[in-house]
């Protein structure tokens, strides 16, 4: 009897604790509004598809001009594999065309279903979401037709083999590493027991050290020697370098898409989010896609820069005292 009443005693004391520590359920992802394009098309090319070899997918969409659409990279099991992916865009009198050009590879014979892509959509309303149906295409052999009958087979890929060969590169390997980390060791020893006078700076504060990046790069002049691309390189970094830091996530190692996907899940009151889309598509497209940016441009993209800093910069509070100042000694 008196070892029941203990047991019940216990399961009683640890039935709370286990409660609390219990995870919480995940919050339910925000379902983004649906969205359509004015006009939709995707074809393959080859036509001729083989197992193996590299085709292209190019899907072309037609939609408003103050829309713009990103595609979000295709995720899960499905019989090709995404080697590459392109965007372009040229805006016409009244709407906008932005065709999409995927470099697929085919792993599987018969018909084959192309995945299904999402696009993410900035519009003047808001974030919205575009799903494509993918579309089927029939993958054939590389083998010829009389193939089968001269005895030649189509083999499936294997996995690596495991094939021993004796050597000593390992055992040179672990020594190395053994000797580097002595070093390391006595090289912390020493660092830590040399004697400290060096005088800290302290850092200054983010607006002043990014308003002092934008001033030197405005000084040096890189449009007008010829180094558009140089430029909008120098401007992206201290634009996303300076998000990062505001808003405490790494915007340096972002992808377009990512970078305004992190700041749409984040609190960022007064940032011009329309105009932060402009600067990283017209960015891209000078940096990556050789496109041609006038001084002008240039200039604005800079203005920009000031502009973002100026909306979204909330300097600091003065810290607070510890305790009133006490009555002065006479």
């Amino acid at each position: 009897m008196r070892h029941a009443l203990v047991l019940a005693a216990v399961l009683l004391v640890s039935a709370p604790a286990a409660w609390a520590q219990a995870p919480a359920a995940p919050k339910a992802p925000v379902a983004l509004e649906q969205v359509s394009p004015t006009g939709a098309s995707a074809r393959v090319e080859p036509e001729a598809v083989h197992i193996g070899e590299p085709f292209t997918y190019q899907v072309t969409l037609t939609h408003p001009k103050d829309q713009r659409y990103e595609l979000v990279a295709p995720t899960g099991e499905s019989p090709v594999e995404l080697l590459q992916q392109t965007r372009q865009r040229q805006d016409n009198a009244n709407d906008a065309t932005t065709t999409f050009g995927l470099r697929f590879s085919a792993f599987e014979l018969g018909s084959v279903q192309l995945p299904d892509l999402t696009f993410d959509v900035a519009t003047p309303e808001g974030p919205r979401r575009f799903v494509l149906k993918g579309k089927p295409v029939e993958v054939a052999s590389t083998l010829p037709p009389d193939a089968q009958g001269q005895g030649a087979e189509l083999f499936d890929y294997q996995p690596p083999q495991e094939v021993p060969i004796r050597s000593w590169t390992l055992l040179y390997a672990l020594a190395a590493a053994l000797v580097v980390g002595l070093l390391a060791w006595l090289l912390v020893r020493w660092w830590q027991r040399r004697p400290k006078h060096d005088k800290v700076v302290p850092l200054l504060p983010l607006d002043v050290r990014v308003r002092q990046s934008l001033d030197a790069l405005k000084r040096e002049d890189l449009p007008g020697r010829g180094h558009a691309k140089d430029f909008y390189f120098r401007l992206s970094e201290i634009v996303r370098g300076y998000l990062g830091e505001r808003y405490g996530f790494e915007a340096l190692e972002c992808t377009s898409s990512e970078l305004m996907a992190s700041l749409r899940r984040l609190p960022t009151p007064g940032l011009p989010e329309d105009a932060l889309m402009r600067f990283v598509s017209e960015s891209d497209m000078v940096k990556y896609a050789r496109a041609d940016a006038s001084p002008e441009s240039c200039n604005q993209a800079l203005a920009f820069g000031y502009d973002l800093l100026a909306k979204t910069y909330v300097p600091p509070a003065p810290p607070k005292p510890d305790a009133a100042p006490g009555p002065r000694v006479q």
